[in-house]
């Protein structure tokens, strides 16, 4: 099994970083915009809704984790997203961990990559620089 790992500081209390790691409202703001809440779990659309990902909640424990599970996407389904959020001087470390990735395949490596900028774009959000999510609708932000 492959894991995908990150680590990122910012300026802000685990409290206020942690409704952006752990709901609908808070990825929209840095992840997809296309983001809707059905029977308990959380959707992402990207690219028209071409490609969805499914997402339920199986840990929160404010403010310090939040973990989901992926119910779908092609080599998403049945990894975990594990946020970790830890007091650092006067503000967080957010330790972010995708795992359970079945193999470090080409699409593993493009996804390390992709969840490099989303750090950026958590840390800009909880810091009052938000730059929007990283994927609109039909399209990648830039």
């Amino acid at each position: 099994m492959a894991d995908i790992r990150h680590s990122i500081q910012v300026a802000a209390s685990p409290a206020s970083l942690f409704p952006l790691i752990s709901t609908a409202q808070g990825w929209a703001q840095w992840w997809a915009a296309d983001v809707t809440e059905s029977g308990g779990a959380v959707e992402l659309g990207f690219f028209n809704r071409t490609t969805l990902y499914r997402l339920r909640s199986v840990a929160q424990q404010p403010p310090t984790r939040s973990e989901w599970l992926c119910e779908t996407g092609n080599e998403w389904v049945n990894t975990r997203l594990i946020f970790h959020l830890e007091p650092a001087g006067n503000g967080a470390i957010l330790r972010f961990t995708h795992a359970g990735w079945s193999s470090d395949s080409d699409y593993f490596v493009s996804c390390t990559t992709t969840w490099g900028e989303l750090m950026f774009r958590i840390k800009a959000a909880v810091e009052g620089k938000s730059r929007g999510p990283l994927f609109l609708p039909n399209s990648l932000a830039y």
